[in-house]
């Protein structure tokens, strides 16, 4: 037992020294990282750790009094500070900490971080963004920075620094999402602090990262709504994360769509994120000037609230960001639409119908009758939708009637739309009595009995008026030489180009009935020559082919010449005797309907 115990203690000595060694020179390094101070070596191991141990005793020892402070304050004097830390406001503007940040020093210390931890690149970017944020020290603005380009800060960047940043995040693509979150909730945190840091080195880091990686922006979109919501209450928080995440739009279209949508629409109706959701969105659209790269973002379910905020009344934004998004609502429309709209606006007709109700708006009215246009002479499955919902939604439906009534010529090619609502409104005349119903189907009558705009009977009558008025001019002139129709076109110059023509016709007709007179007989014996015997056998074909088809037909016939007389029977039974054409005709064509 006591041998085992020594060789436990001899075992146990040499590692504790070994630990003790690695502590003393962790700290004396990471020491001399952060505060960039030459190294002084202490003469033995031991001297540096009792040193070390005085120092921690006399932070242990109590404070004395204060007329020892008073006396001792005089004799020394005050530290200066380091040179590496920056104090608050040590800039002016943004554009001098940019031209004073020494880049040469950033790639030192990068690679002293990346000798120190070869295997860890998030402590590299960390590195990157704390370095940055610790040396653009200058006042900061207000957090959307939205009196600045949208690439501002990153846009201050020489091209060295920006060499020096991608390269790192280059070699950091696997850690890159962490870092992104990292640089958001670290901005999350400075803003609790009663005089935080400027944050434009984590600025500068999240453009950089989203510039070529727009997409870690919306890796974890419910977890940033989440936050964004629980510091509802803190609107500069709210909209720092709104900017964080807003950034990938202004280089992919699509991710800046998710993030407006996933992000900014939930909270647009908070009074002080409302502003700033709109101007981005408004700033997003100008940006990207082809809308193709944004189809298939937004569907009914994020459409349709925009419509709303846009065009109800009394909603949450005030009149001006209503005003704003209205004038972005076509573009949004487009969008929501996408790139087939032929199979996909029978998927908004029943929220457009739904909305269509006599106390809408004015101005929605306008846009729901153009959308419900749009959407029934597009798409062909819009019709099937439609009559599905006819019944439901009968108010909405007469009041859409009345409004397609007024543009009929939208729908000339949907007349069997028209009456299949007639026969649906006849089918519900003996369940259903109501105002909306007669309304109804008095509109689809006048439809029905309505046509296009008569072009041809306009015409029609502007000849018969232009023949009766030359008529009347020869006849109270005598001749058509003295008529005021003949000096008007010898006057314009009518009759001298007119008779030129007419000579011209005359000298070709001439010569092309000379030319027959010559060459027709030639070509006809030819043609008779060469195409006589192919005609010939091509006409035996033919009555062949009659002959065939006709006793094909033999038996319907017959069968038609049987059946003719039960038919007529049984609609003089089904009309009350009533045997006319007229009356045939109009049940064939109610049968059919049906």
């Amino acid at each position: 037992m006591f041998f085992a115990h020594c060789v436990r203690e001899h075992v146990k000595l040499p590692f504790m020294a070994f630990s003790l060694c690695w502590l003393f020179f962790h700290h004396v390094a990471y020491y001399h990282i952060i505060y960039d101070t030459p190294l002084v070596t202490s003469d033995t191991l031991f001297e540096g750790f009792e040193k070390m141990g005085k120092k921690h005793n006399k932070e242990q020892v109590p404070p004395a009094e204060s007329s020892n402070k008073k006396s001792s304050a005089g004799k020394q004097k005050p530290k200066a500070p380091l040179s590496s830390s920056p104090t608050h406001g040590a800039h002016k503007t943004l554009e001098e900490a940019f031209n004073a940040l020494n880049v040469s020093e950033l790639k030192q210390q990068l690679a002293r971080s990346q000798t120190l931890f070869p295997d860890n690149p998030s402590v590299w970017v960390k590195d990157l963004a704390g370095y940055l944020n610790h040396h653009l020290n200058a006042p900061e603005t207000e957090p959307t920075l939205s009196s600045y380009a949208h690439d501002y800060p990153y846009c201050l960047a020489g091209k060295e620094l920006k060499t020096v940043v991608k390269a790192l995040i280059g070699r950091c693509s696997d850690s890159l999402q962490d870092f992104f979150d990292h640089c958001v909730y670290t901005m999350l945190r400075e803003l609790d602090k009663p005089i935080g840091d400027p944050l434009h080195g984590y600025r500068v880091c999240i453009q950089a990262i989203l510039q070529d990686r727009p997409r870690i922006a919306t890796q974890n979109l419910p977890e940033y709504l989440e936050l964004l919501r629980s510091v509802q209450n803190r609107p500069v928080k709210c909209l720092t994360i709104m900017w964080s995440l807003g950034q990938s739009g202004f280089y992919d279209l699509s991710q800046g769509l998710r993030v407006w949508l996933g992000i900014m629409l939930p909270v647009l109706g908070v009074k002080a994120l409302s502003s700033y959701a709109i101007a981005y969105l408004e700033r997003l659209l100008l940006l990207h000037a082809n809308l193709t790269k944004g189809f298939g973002i937004m569907g009914p379910k994020e459409f349709f609230p925009l419509l709303d905020f846009a065009y109800m009344p009394k909603n949450a934004l005030s009149p001006s960001l209503q005003e704003q998004l209205r004038g972005l609502y076509p573009r949004l429309k487009v969008l929501a639409f996408g790139a087939k709209p032929e199979t996909t606006l029978h998927t908004y007709l029943p929220s457009f119908l739904s909305r269509a109700t006599p106390n809408c708006p004015d101005d929605m009215k306008r846009e729901l009758l153009s959308s419900m246009v749009e959407c029934v002479s597009v798409d062909q499955q819009s019709l099937g939708v439609w009559r599905q919902l006819y019944t439901k939604h009968l108010p909405q439906s007469r009041y859409t009637h009345s409004l397609t009534h007024t543009h009929t010529h939208n729908f000339t090619q949907n007349t069997c739309r028209i009456q299949s609502f007639k026969v649906t409104n006849e089918e519900l005349k003996d369940s259903a009595n109501s105002v909306h119903l007669q309304e109804c189907n008095t509109l689809c009558h006048m439809k029905m009995s309505s046509g296009g705009f008569p072009w041809a009977k306009l015409l029609m009558a502007l000849l018969v008026f232009t023949a009766c008025f030359i008529t009347h001019d020869i006849r109270s002139h005598g001749s058509f030489t003295d008529s005021i129709t003949a000096k008007y076109l010898h006057s314009s110059g009518v009759t001298g180009v007119s008779q030129q023509a007419w000579s011209k016709v005359i000298l070709y007709s001439q010569q092309g009935f000379s030319w027959l007179e010559t060459n027709a007989p030639y070509y006809y014996s030819e043609g008779a020559r060469v195409l006589g015997p192919a005609m010939e056998h091509a006409w035996v074909r033919t009555k062949e082919a009659v002959v065939y088809i006709s006793q094909l037909t033999a038996q319907l016939l017959a069968w038609i010449g049987r059946n003719t007389p039960l038919l007529i029977e049984w609609v003089r039974d089904a009309h009350g005797g009533d045997t006319s054409w007229k009356t045939l005709y109009m049940w064939m064509e109610e049968s059919v309907v049906r």
